[in-house]
């Protein structure tokens, strides 16, 4: 039996958790109805990312694909869920495992920042030299997953008439948020809209939204928006089935799983994000992974 393993970030707001299961559960109708679905958390939620694998094995999986539903790839997704699988291999000698890959830069995700932003009332198709936007991720300390939320800032700017598309972070690397609002009133903005690029509700969020408020007291004379994260959005399930369906062919292009970057740095990892047993430390990403990475290992089934 082929398993499907899609694992969530978790969260400290159980609203956020919930809306992880439910995304799952309304894809699951539109996916393969012969595979076993499950869903975990690596922290602050169960099942744990090793509850999850323990499901699949009894209730019959011999082929398990491990999905991170994670925008982009960072400690995360390079380091704790490919220690959780090569411990699972070792656990489980009769299960080949399949790790796929985070949602990454995809066409998709860009439709979805557009449709955001029409739904607080933005023109995107119209030239607009007054209004900025503030695509705000969340922040880290891996270089590539900062890179390529400018990355994605460039191509969102690509599709929009806006003058300013602006990235920003909410927390661990610069610019931070204040920042980026700083910077473009300095261009001449008289109308700021942040873009959310998170996947679900969250500390983060309902902290964001506290800053809106804070900004438009500050700066009385701008217009503040807050645009939607992702969320129960029809695009996303999309995304989602493409990382499912190349991982089950054999076509995921990046992988961490034999990363010779990932195996020199476990030594330096706190294996506490894959373990099973309750997570009540602070995370703010604070994670010290200066993880090197060439994009060119294929997938691997053991």
């Amino acid at each position: 039996m082929k398993a499907v393993l899609l694992v969530g970030h978790g969260s400290r707001d159980p609203q956020g958790n919930e809306q992880v299961r439910q995304t799952i559960e309304e894809l699951m109708p539109s996916l393969d109805s012969e595979l076993l679905i499950e869903t975990c958390f690596l922290e602050f939620e169960r099942p744990t990312i090793n509850q999850g694998i323990q499901t699949c094995v009894e209730k019959g999986a011999t082929s398990i694909f491990v999905i991170p539903l994670m925008l982009l790839a960072a400690g995360h997704s390079k380091i704790h869920i490919p220690a959780a699988i090569d411990e699972a291999k070792e656990k489980y000698p009769h299960v080949s495992f399949t790790y796929g890959r985070p949602f990454g830069i995809h066409e998709e995700t860009l439709e979805i920042c557009k449709s955001r932003l029409e739904e607080v009332g933005e023109e995107i198709n119209e030239h607009d030299p007054d209004t900025a936007v503030i695509l705000l991720g969340r922040g880290g300390s891996d270089h590539d997953a900062n890179s390529d939320l400018y990355k994605i800032t460039r191509l969102l700017w690509e599709k929009l008439s806006y003058k300013f598309v602006e990235p920003a972070f909410m927390g661990v690397t610069d610019p931070l948020i204040k920042e980026g609002v700083d910077r473009c009133i300095k261009l001449g903005a008289k109308k700021i809209v942040i873009l959310p690029y998170f996947l679900f509700t969250g500390v983060l969020i309902k902290r964001l939204e506290l800053l809106i408020e804070e900004f438009q007291q500050s700066y009385p004379e701008v217009e503040f928006k807050l645009a939607g994260y992702f969320g129960f959005h029809e695009r996303l399930k999309k995304i989602i089935s493409d990382r499912i369906q190349e991982a089950i062919q054999g076509e995921v292009k990046m992988n961490c799983d034999t990363c010779v970057y990932r195996i020199d740095a476990m030594q330096h990892i706190d294996h506490h994000h894959h373990h099973d047993h309750d997570h009540h430390h602070e995370h703010d990403h604070h994670h010290n992974h200066d993880h090197k990475h060439e994009h060119h290992h294929e997938v691997q089934k053991i």
